[in-house]
C-alpha cells in the first residue's frame, strides 16, 4: 500500500531515474532468464498489474505477512525443480549481478536457502542473520523477536532470498503466525530448512543497494544513488559533466562520446545523444534525439519527437516538439517549432513561431533546405516553405511559399513625418 508515502499511488509505482520502481526490480530480473515470474499484488491493485505486464500478478487478498505472500503464489509454481527467488518491489537499486550472485549461491550442492543480507549502519528495526560457527545462515530472528545479544547483530536481513524449490512448499505449509505481530514470516523457513538437515548460506550486498524505499525521504535518497550510478555510467563512457551533481538522467538516457553537458540539465525518458554534442545549461531534453555535433541551450526544451540531426543549433529558450532538424539548420533564439521539418541549412530567426494548432487538430509546417526565416514570424501550418526561400521578419503566413521566393506577410509601414513632435507637444501643454 506504501501508506508512508502519503500517496494515491501505490509505492511500488512511485518513479525512480524517470522509472517505477517495480520497473527497476523486473528488469533486474528478467537478466536472470527466469523460466516463470510472478507478481504478488494486493486486492484491487489494476495500476500495478498493468505496469507488470506481460509478467503475470496473483492476488494476496490479506496481507498477513512476508510468508503469506509466497503462500498466494505457490500453487502457480510449486513445486519447482530449480531455484525460486523471492524479493520486494521497493528495492530499486539491486543491481542484477547481485541477484546473480545469490541464485548462484543456492545452486551449490546441498544448499537449501540462499539469503541476501547487509551490515546496517543502525539495524533497528531489521531481522538479524545469526550465523554457525562456518558462517553459514543458522536462523533469522526479526527484530520484535530478538533478545538484546541478537539484536547488538548488524548483519541485516534484506527480504531477498533463493529457495530450493522443491523443498519450498513443505516449509510454507509449516509456517505458523506465532509471533509478536501474528504474521507468517517468510524468515522461519530458514529454521524449517535447518531442521531437515539443509545448509543455508548468506549473500553480502553494501546497505545502499539494498535500500528499501518506504516514503519521500528515502525515495529521494534512492533518486540520489541512482544518478550517481547514471552520472558515473556516462563519464566512464566517454561524456563530460561539468558538474555531475547537477545534472539529472533518465534509466534509459543514452549519451555518446565526447558529449559536453553543462550544468543543471535533466534528462526525461528516451533521450539520446549522439557523439560530440553539447548540451548547455539549463535545458530540458525529453523523448528525443540529438545528432553528432549538435548544441543545445541554454535554456532549451526538447520534446518527444523532437529529432536534431548532425550540427543542428537550438539555442536559448527555443522549444521543439514533433518536428526533425536536418542537418545543419539553426534555431538560435525565442522559437517554437512544433509539428514541423526544417530542412538542412535552413535559418530560424528569434520568435518565429509554428502555429500547428487550431483548438481541434494538429498540422504541419514543412521548412525548404537553406530557407531563411526572418524574426517574429509566424508561419499557420499546413504549410510550405520552398527551398532558398526567405520569409521577411513580422510576416505571419498562411499560404506556401515557392522555392527562391521571398514572402511577405505584414501590414505595409506607413510615415507621417512631424506628427511625433506634434504628440509630444500637444501632450505636454495639456499637462502643464
Amino acid at each position: 500500500m506504501g501508506a508512508r508515502m502519503r500517496s494515491a499511488l501505490p509505492k511500488v509505482m512511485h518513479k525512480v531515474a524517470g522509472r517505477p520502481m517495480l520497473a527497476h526490480v523486473l528488469a533486474g530480473l528478467a537478466s536472470l532468464n527466469p523460466a516463470r515470474q510472478l507478481v504478488v499484488v494486493g486486492p484491487d491493485m489494476t495500476a500495478v498489474t498493468a505496469l507488470a505486464a506481460p509478467v503475470p500478478t496473483v492476488v494476496q487478498t490479506e496481507r498477513l505477512g512476508t510468508a503469506h505472500a509466497v503462500m498466494a503464489a505457490a500453487a502457480e509454481v510449486l513445486p519447482y525443480e530449480g531455484t525460486v527467488l523471492v524479493t520486494v518491489g521497493d528495492a530499486p537499486l539491486l543491481r542484477p549481478e547481485t541477484y546473480a550472485r545469490l541464485v548462484q549461491a543456492r545452486t551449490q550442492s546441498g544448499v537449501g536457502i540462499a539469503a541476501l543480507a547487509f551490515h546496517a549502519a543502525d539495524p533497528t528495526g531489521y531481522g538479524r542473520m545469526v550465523r554457525d560457527a562456518s558462517g553459514d545462515l543458522l536462523r533469522i530472528v526479526e527484530h520484535a523477536e530478538a533478545d538484546e545479544a541478537t539484536r547488538a547483530l548488524t548483519l541485516c536481513n534484506a527480504a531477498v532470498m533463493a529457495f530450493d524449490g522443491a523443498a519450498l512448499s513443505g516449509w510454507l505449509a509449516q509456517i505458523r503466525p506465532n509471533n509478536a505481530k501474528g504474521e507468517f514470516y517468510l524468515t522461519d523457513a530458514v529454521a524449517l530448512a535447518a531442521k531437515d538437515g539443509r545448509r543455508m548460506v548468506i549473500v553480502e550486498a553494501d546497505e545502499e543497494e539494498l535500500m528499501g524505499l518506504d516514503d519521500r525521504v528515502d525515495l529521494a535518497a534512492g533518486e540520489a544513488v541512482m544518478q550517481g550510478r547514471l552520472r558515473r555510467a556516462a563519464m566512464v563512457a566517454g561524456a563530460t559533466l561539468v558538474d555531475p551533481g547537477s545534472v539529472f538522467f533518465s534509466w534509459d538516457t543514452r549519451i555518446g562520446r565526447d558529449v559536453v553537458i553543462a550544468p543543471h540539465v535533466v534528462f526525461g525518458p528516451g533521450v539520446s545523444i549522439a557523439d560530440g554534442a553539447e548540451i548547455k545549461s539549463f535545458s530540458h531534453l525529453e523523448g528525443c534525439e540529438v545528432g553528432p555535433g549538435a548544441i543545445v541551450g541554454p535554456f532549451a526544451r526538447l520534446r518527444p519527437g523532437a529529432v536534431l540531426e548532425q550540427d543542428v543549433h537550438v539555442g536559448n529558450f527555443v522549444e521543439v516538439k514533433n518536428t526533425r532538424i536536418e542537418a545543419g539548420a539553426k534555431a538560435n533564439h525565442l522559437t517554437y517549432l512544433g509539428d514541423a521539418r526544417v530542412g538542412p541549412k535552413a535559418n530560424i530567426g528569434a520568435g518565429t513561431i509554428t502555429c500547428n494548432y487550431d483548438g481541434f487538430s494538429k498540422f504541419h509546417t514543412d521548412i525548404g533546405a537553406g530557407a531563411f526565416i526572418g524574426s517574429n514570424a509566424a508561419l499557420v501550418a499546413p504549410i510550405k516553405i520552398g527551398d532558398g526561400a526567405i520569409v521577411a521578419a513580422g510576416s505571419t503566413l498562411t499560404k506556401d511559399v515557392p522555392a527562391g521566393a521571398v514572402a511577405f506577410g505584414r501590414a505595409r509601414q506607413s510615415d507621417r513625418p512631424g506628427v511625433a513632435d506634434a504628440f509630444r507637444a500637444s501632450r505636454k501643454k495639456r499637462k502643464d
